[in-house]
C-alpha cells in the first residue's frame, strides 16, 4: 500500500512545535511509515532546524502533491504571515495563536478534500488561540467544527509496549473534556457516555482485530458508595453501560477509576472511558506521557497529536523531547492506512 501523506502541523511558534517537528523529522520511523511534509511558516522551520543542528533543507511548495519528503528534505506548505517571526519564545501571544490556526485549518481543509491522508498537529496555546479571536478549546473542537460533526471525543492512546500489557494497547477517551470542574456534572449524561463508549470500541475493534474490552469510569470516589459519595453512576453511567452491553459492545462499568486504569494497563481493558479530562489524562501521562498520542475520534478524516502542551519553559532551548511526535505520526500513518483499506474494500 502507497505510504500515506501526513501534513505535520507546527503548531504555536511561541512553543516548542517547531522544535519537535524538525526532531522528528530526522527519526527513521516517521519516513518508514508515511511521506510527511510540513505546514507552517517555512523560517520558522529553518530557525527550529538551525535550533538543534539540522543540516535538512526546508523546501517550499505550493501544493501538497509536489511533497518529496526525504531525511534532508522538508517540504513545506506555508501558511500565516511574516508577523510570526517577531514572537517572544515563551510567550502568550495572539499572532502565535493565529499562526497556530492558520496551519491547522490549512492542514484540515487538505485532509478535508482528500488531498493529504491526514494531519498530525504541534500543540498550540488555548490562551494565544483565544487571543487571536478564535474562542475554541482546542484542537479537538475546531476541527469538530470545521468538519461539521457533533459526536465526536479526545483519546489518549499508548501502543503496546512496557507501559501497557493490552496486544492491542490502551485508548482512553474522555465524556466531558475542556470545561471547568463544576460543569462535568451538568454535562454529563447517559447519552454521551453511550457515545463515547461507541467511539472509542469501534476505534480499538479496528487496532486489535477483534471486540476491544471496555472499563467506564465512575464519576465519584469508590463508584459513588452504594450511593452515599452521589448517585450519578446509577442514574447516568450504569444505564449507559446497559444499554452498550445490549448492543453488542463488550464493557463493563461503572468502575472506580483508580483500580480500572490499574487494571487496564495490567491488560484487562484495551480501553477506558473517563467521565473527565483529569481522571483520564492523569492516568496515562503517568504511565507514559511522552509516548501517548491524542487521537481525535467522530471525524471525517485522521488527526493525531502529541499528548503535552506548548511547554513554554522549554521552548525554543533545544531540550524538547520529541518522541511524542515520532509516535503521533506512527499512529496517524497505521490509522489512514486502516481507512483507505476500509473503504477499497
Amino acid at each position: 500500500m502507497t505510504k500515506p501523506l501526513l501534513a505535520l502541523t507546527l503548531g504555536d511558534p511561541a512553543g516548542v512545535g517547531p522544535e519537535i517537528v524538525a526532531k522528528a523529522w530526522s527519526h527513521p520511523t516517521v519516513h518508514e511509515s508515511c511521506r510527511p511534509l510540513v505546514v507552517g511558516h517555512p523560517e520558522v522551520l529553518r530557525s527550529a532546524l538551525r535550533l538543534i543542528g539540522s543540516h535538512a533543507q526546508v523546501q517550499p511548495i505550493s501544493d501538497p502533491e509536489l511533497a518529496e519528503p526525504g531525511l534532508a528534505t522538508i517540504p513545506c506548505l506555508r501558511s500565516g504571515n511574516d508577523e510570526v517571526l517577531n514572537i517572544v519564545p515563551g510567550t502568550i501571544d495572539g499572532r502565535a495563536g493565529q499562526a497556530a490556526y492558520d496551519a491547522l485549518l490549512a492542514a484540515a481543509q487538505l485532509a478535508i478534500a482528500s488531498r493529504i491522508s491526514g494531519l498530525v498537529t504541534a500543540p498550540l496555546h488555548k490562551a494565544a488561540l483565544w487571543k487571536a479571536g478564535h474562542h475554541y478549546p482546542g484542537h479537538t473542537e475546531l476541527l469538530a467544527e470545521l468538519c461539521g460533526v457533533s459526536d465526536f471525543a479526545m483519546m489518549l492512546y499508548l501502543g503496546p509496549g512496557e507501559q501497557v500489557r493490552s496486544p492491542a494497547g490502551l485508548a482512553i477517551v474522555h465524556v466531558t473534556l475542556h470545561m471547568a470542574l463544576r460543569d462535568v456534572f451538568a454535562s454529563l449524561t447517559t447519552e454521551a457516555v453511550l457515545a463515547k463508549t461507541h467511539l472509542v470500541s469501534g476505534i480499538m475493534s479496528g487496532l486489535k482485530g477483534s471486540r476491544p474490552r471496555v472499563g467506564v469510569c465512575a464519576l465519584n470516589p469508590h463508584a459513588g458508595e452504594e450511593g452515599l459519595f452521589g448517585d450519578e453512576e446509577d442514574r447516568l453511567i450504569l444505564p449507559a453501560v446497559q444499554r452498550a452491553r445490549h448492543e453488542g459492545l463488550d464493557v463493563d462499568g461503572p468502575l472506580p477509576a483508580d483500580t480500572l486504569i490499574a487494571r487496564a494497563r495490567d491488560g484487562q481493558f484495551d480501553a477506558v472511558v473517563a467521565m473527565y479530562h483529569d481522571q483520564g489524562h492523569i492516568a496515562i501521562k503517568l504511565l507514559a506521557m511522552h509516548r501517548a498520542v491524542n487521537v481525535t475520534l467522530g471525524l471525517p478524516i485522521v488527526r493525531t497529536s502529541v499528548a503535552h502542551g506548548t511547554a513554554f519553559d522549554l521552548a525554543w532551548q533545544g531540550r524538547a523531547e520529541s518522541t511524542g511526535m515520532v509516535e503521533a505520526v506512527r499512529v496517524a500513518s497505521e490509522l489512514a492506512k486502516r481507512r483507505a483499506a476500509a473503504c477499497q474494500s
